[in-house]
Parts: structure tokens; sequence; C-alpha cells
């Protein structure tokens, strides 16, 4: 038997968006979360309120033009992402 494991690449969107523009990569996510959020099981309330509560940060955080953020605004669209790709 071989010690070497066969590893698997997983990729979720924050990850595959790596150099597109922030507003498309923030867009992906919110609609991944969104797809994740109408699947999940109602017997499966810790998972359920943490895509609600990404969401309604992300909600908030989606004001103005996103193609042009302040840099506040972007900073902290970043810091989400980073905080939330491995939600689901």
């Amino acid at each position: 038997m071989s010690a070497v494991r066969q590893w698997k690449k997983i990729e979720n969107t924050t990850d595959a968006t790596r150099g597109q523009p922030l507003a498309a990569r923030v867009l992906a996510r919110k609609c991944e979360l969104e797809d994740a959020l109408a699947d999940c099981s109602p017997r499966r309330p810790l998972r359920r309120m943490a895509i609600a509560t990404a969401l309604a940060t992300v909600y908030a955080l989606m004001t103005g033009d996103l193609a042009h953020p302040p840099a506040v605004i972007a900073r902290a669209l970043n810091n989400w992402l980073e905080r939330n790709k491995h939600l689901v």
C-alpha cells in the first residue's frame, strides 16, 4: 500500500476567482452562500445561522458603487471574503 495520499484540491469561489475584480468575487461568493442557505437542511441550525450571518454582513457592506468602492468598504469586503471562504 502506498504511503502517499491522493489530495483532492478543494476550491471554493473565493479561491477560484482570485485575480478578478473585488465586486465579481464578492457577488460570486454571495450567490454561492445564498444557494447553500437554500439547500441547507432545517436540521442544521448552526450552519444555517452561520450562512445567514455571513449574508447579512455582506448585504450591509454592498452599498453604493461596488465597481469602485471606497477603501474602507473594499477592505471590509476583502476581509469578509477571507473570513467566510471555508464556510460551506
